[in-house]
């Protein structure tokens, strides 16, 4: 399985972007799958999940401002993010479990301008 992120960039605060992550093979529709986030130094974040049934979590930095969403026919994985702010600031990740199996797009930077 191999994840493809993209859609990071430089951003004012306030703004938008959206993340997208291509599977190369059908995952989103039965497996749970993430987008995290990480700044130097700092552990890795989960930020949001979308579960196999559609049920979608948020932490609560996030709630209100980001929305995660699949495309299972596309095989691609979203992440739409709104009134950004500059903590957002972070190398972006899309991720899923497949059995004992952790699969991770490669990081995608999003910087948010004050």
């Amino acid at each position: 399985v191999q994840l493809q992120a993209s859609g990071g960039g430089l951003v004012q605060a306030g703004g938008s972007l959206r993340l997208s992550c291509a599977a190369s093979v059908s995952v989103f529709a039965v497996n749970a799958t993430s987008w995290y986030r990480q700044i130097p130094g700092e552990q890795r974040e989960l930020v949001a999940t979308i579960a196999g049934s559609g049920i979608t979590k948020y932490a609560e930095s996030v709630r209100g401002r980001f929305a995660i969403a699949r495309d299972i026919g596309e095989n691609r994985l979203y992440l739409q993010m709104r009134l950004l702010k500059p903590e957002d600031t972070a190398t972006y990740f899309c991720y899923v479990k497949l059995g004992s199996y952790d699969y991770w797009g490669q990081g995608i930077l999003v910087t948010v301008s004050s």
